[in-house]
């Protein structure tokens, strides 16, 4: 146990203590987890995943130590990143939409884009993905429908990254773009219709709840597992602040919103995957970005170290010893 030397005297467990700090034990490469976990996967647990860039990472390492993780719609190039083929999912608005789209109606008021030359056909809400024609892309988008229910009705662990605040909200019928990007905006097409802000706490928590409600009707049983994306931002939209504080500000907020959203619910756990890689791993001296050109991205190392630690902690039976 460490104790404080300020009066009246505290007892604490040594993960309530800074590490280092009085007579605490120094940084040892062992993140100091605190030992009440309620949440157990082993191998045979079906897992879920989707997010940011991270949850990319968090998907590569389950599959390579041989997880039971959902993969549903493998043909398609938008599943490399998650458990169907939802791309990448920055904000907690396109996760939202994600689950009402799946299990409720959700028809935005201009469902596809079409690029003013080429005139290929590109999906607003998902990152980035297009076809030759809106028949192809409703019969795909019919098809991704039956994947991601699937997939998300197995579940029995679904991991959520939160990514960014940042969001591009439709004025007409405030739907979520996932980015500004694609043939349709590299074309010149109309995005006047669209409008940048930084979402809030409030909302964001609103989304996370909403999820919950609906994944507590079609898959009660499912444990939410939140994390933070340690990926900061490669640019902000924002003309008020520079890129650092703006990172610093979405990832502030939504680390708030995911300890207010797991301290209201007992199927709802927090993994600091973020507290590991942009605290943890510069106490130990490691720098934790990626070299070269995206070097906003968290290092292979950091990745492992974080991992090792999911690994360990989730993979412990009732009675302290580890699953095979």
């Amino acid at each position: 146990m460490a104790r404080s030397d300020v009066h009246p005297r505290h007892k604490f467990e040594t993960w309530q203590v800074w590490p280092g700090s009085f007579d605490n034990p120094p940084v040892d490469g062992i993140y100091p987890l605190a030992d009440n976990s309620q949440l157990s996967i082993t191998r045979a647990t079906p897992i879920a995943s989707l997010g940011s860039c991270f949850a990319r990472e968090i998907k590569r390492k389950l599959l390579q130590r041989g997880y039971n993780y959902i993969s549903e719609e493998t043909h398609h190039p938008a599943a490399i990143h998650a458990s169907a083929a939802w791309e990448r999912v920055y904000s907690t608005f396109c996760m939202r939409q994600i689950f009402e789209y799946t299990f409720e109606t959700w028809q935005p008021d201009l469902r596809w884009w079409i690029a003013p030359r080429s005139a290929k056909v590109q999906d607003p809400y998902r990152r980035t993905i297009i076809y030759d024609s809106i028949a192809e892309a409703e019969a795909d988008f019919a098809r991704h429908l039956k994947y991601s229910r699937r997939a998300l009705e197995q579940a029995e662990v679904l991991i959520l990254t939160l990514g960014l605040t940042e969001i591009w909200q439709d004025r007409i019928d405030q739907a979520v773009i996932s980015l500004p990007s694609g043939p349709y905006v590299r074309e010149g097409g109309d995005m006047s219709r669209y409008e940048f802000r930084v979402s809030r706490y409030a909302e964001n928590l609103e989304n996370l709840e909403r999820i919950h409600d609906i994944m507590d009707k079609h898959n009660p049983g499912c444990k939410l597992l939140m994390t933070v994306s340690p990926v900061y931002l490669w640019a902000t939209f924002r003309r008020d602040l520079d890129v650092i504080s703006a990172s610093c500000n979405s990832k502030s907020t939504l680390r708030a919103v995911t300890d207010e959203f797991t301290v209201r619910h007992d199927n709802v756990f927090y993994f600091p995957a973020f507290e590991m890689a942009t605290i943890y791993q510069p106490l130990s001296g490691q720098t934790y970005f990626a070299d070269g050109r995206e070097n906003y991205h968290v290092n292979k190392a950091t990745v492992k170290f974080i991992m090792r630690h999911f690994f360990d902690y989730y993979s412990k039976c009732q009675d302290g010893s580890k699953h095979d």
